[in-house]
């Protein structure tokens, strides 16, 4: 992976105020390749019945794909995204979302998101489509 478009997703995610809002760290990006990490504040994150709110647990699996996604330098945009939610993390506990490509065409390429727990406790799982417009991402 280029070192520029390394860089220019990083201080991309640094300056996202959705990501800055959910305290979210992009610690890895390689080509098709991402984790994102943020630590779940139940003060902030919970849902109505005093557990992680599935919007959060989706924002951070949602950039884990983004950034691998755009990893390439160019545009890539969510077609499709199906996660299915396995446990609620514990008060405090960071959360790592790990997305991986699985496959890649000129115009979509797929990935998969692992979402777990400090514990290496599985807590989501996630299949995306990405429609990759060839573009070069904005921000390069």
């Amino acid at each position: 992976m280029e070192e520029r478009v390394r860089a220019a997703i990083r201080n991309a995610v640094l300056r996202e105020p959705f990501a800055r809002e959910l305290g979210i760290e992009l610690v890895f990006l390689e080509d098709g390749r991402s984790r994102v990490e943020m630590v779940y504040d139940p003060s902030r994150q919970d849902n109505i019945y005093g557990r992680a709110h599935g919007g959060a647990i989706f924002g951070l699996i949602d950039e884990a794909f983004e950034t691998a996604a755009q990893s390439d330098g160019t545009v890539a945009v969510a077609m499709n995204v199906n996660v299915t939610y396995i446990a609620s993390p514990d008060p405090g506990a960071r959360l790592a979302a790990e997305a991986h490509e699985i496959s890649k065409t000129k115009r979509t390429a797929s990935y998969e998101i692992r979402l777990l727990d400090d514990r290496g406790r599985l807590i989501a799982v996630c299949q995306a489509l990405a429609f990759r417009t060839g573009k070069p991402i904005p921000f390069l």
